[in-house]
């Protein structure tokens, strides 16, 4: 008799189709991705005539890591959802190791030592680190969220997602440190954490901050430099103030695309964490606004296909995605019209960068594929359980127990 020999299924799969509130993603990003390509077009031109170099330079790099980031999206979007997240703790581990390399060989650039030369491309770690994060945490309440709930536990499992941020806090980056530590708190509150220990993990966050601060007076006098920025334009107000008379000077309509007087070296990092700025100088209100609807879209896209997905795994990574997307843009137009601090945090999809784009677009894919995933988990909401002591065991009434079948007792659930 011949048996089949069944094949173990690859790690990829069809690209998924006719799902609407994956085609509502596409629609939203392609929007964001067009404008941002626009943007960065405008933008970089004060940057590459100081550079010597041709006004389109710039975008061509952001072209080039566009279609990297468009590749990114096809594999996220094909890959098998089950074996990526299988795979997530390898992907920290790697994370960790990128993020150690950056302290041993990384390039330093305008005071942060955040990349490594890989001759093709300017690699940085932390951004992909945001995303290994997203899959780790889903994998650890997949296996272990009976455990997590205990502080003990949640500090040893959670080891590797603090030592990335404090690695990517020595670069240093306060910011993107900042955002990993946001995407694991609300992973860990939508999975089941207890209002206590998110209390005390919030609390440790910034307990860390405000230590790091204090051990860097020039990063705590810049990050509440918006809180006076008038007491220091030659220095850290200077950027906030020509950031607000770029808007300003936007009007209701802009000077129209391409005519941003600031981007002519008024006004430093045009092209990257203030592209905000030209765009809204550029295309006023109108096109300021246009962005943030794009962005606001953007999240109600992702909640609705969280809240639609059957499998909790794969939930916590599309709140994990939507989290790091609208918390980053969140924070980068408030610090540019001065009410946050400017962290370095960049504009998603807008803001160039060739490993931020890849990430975000590979991002985008993975919540793609998640809208048309149609498989079930079982319950891993995190929950807490304290196991029955033996004298409680043997003081049980023995007419509970039967004669022919012992069943354990079931063990009860406490609050934290």
């Amino acid at each position: 008799m011949v048996t089949k020999r069944t094949t173990r299924p690859g790690l990829f799969q069809a690209f998924p189709r006719g799902n609407v509130h994956g085609r509502a993603l596409l629609v939203v990003t392609t929007l964001l991705v067009t404008l941002g390509t626009i943007a960065v077009a405008s933008a970089s031109e004060g940057q590459s005539a100081a550079n010597g170099a041709s006004s389109f330079s710039i975008m061509v790099h952001d072209l080039a890591y566009l279609c990297l980031g468009l590749f990114g999206f096809y594999m996220a979007a094909r890959v098998r959802l089950d074996r990526l997240v299988r795979r997530a703790p390898q992907l920290i581990g790697l994370g960790l190791v990128l993020l150690a390399a950056v302290m041993a060989v990384g390039v330093s650039l305008n005071g942060g030592k955040r990349w490594l030369n890989l001759h093709l491309i300017y690699l940085q770690p932390s951004e992909l680190f945001k995303l290994f994060t997203i899959l780790f945490l889903a994998w650890l309440v997949e296996q272990h969220h009976d455990e997590l709930n205990n502080w003990r536990q949640l500090l040893v499992w959670s080891l590797p997602i603090t030592l990335g941020a404090g690695l990517i806090l020595l670069e240093p980056d306060i910011g993107t440190s900042s955002v990993v530590l946001m995407i694991a708190i609300a992973i860990l509150a939508v999975a089941g954490l207890s209002r206590v220990l998110l209390t005390r993990v919030i609390i440790l966050g910034g307990v860390a901050m405000v230590g790091y601060m204090l051990f860097k007076p020039y990063s705590a006098r810049r990050f509440f430099s918006f809180l006076h920025p008038n007491s220091n334009l030659q220095g850290a107000g200077y950027q906030l103030l020509q950031s607000r008379i770029a808007l300003g000077s936007g009007g209701v309509t802009g000077l129209g695309l391409g005519h941003s007087r600031a981007k002519w070296g008024l006004l430093p990092n045009p092209h990257t964490d203030f592209i905000f700025t030209i765009f809204g100088e550029e295309l006023g209100l109108i096109g300021a606004l246009t962005v943030l609807a794009l962005f606001v879209a953007f999240l109600f896209a992702s909640l609705a296909i969280a809240r639609r997905c059957s499998n909790q795994v794969y939930r916590l990574v599309a709140v994990g995605i939507a989290t790091w997307i609208t918390a980053e843009a969140l924070i980068n137009i408030a610090s540019v019209v001065g009410w946050w601090a400017v962290t370095g945090i960049p504009l998603p999809f807008f803001s160039y960068g060739g490993t931020a784009l890849i990430s975000e677009l590979a991002a985008v894919g993975l919540l793609y594929n998640i809208a048309h995933d149609r498989s079930r988990s079982g319950d891993v909401t995190m929950r807490e359980y304290r196991l029955t002591s033996f004298r409680e065991t043997i003081d049980r009434p023995r007419s509970r127990v039967s004669s022919h079948h012992y069943a354990p007792p079931r063990p009860t659930r406490r609050e934290y």
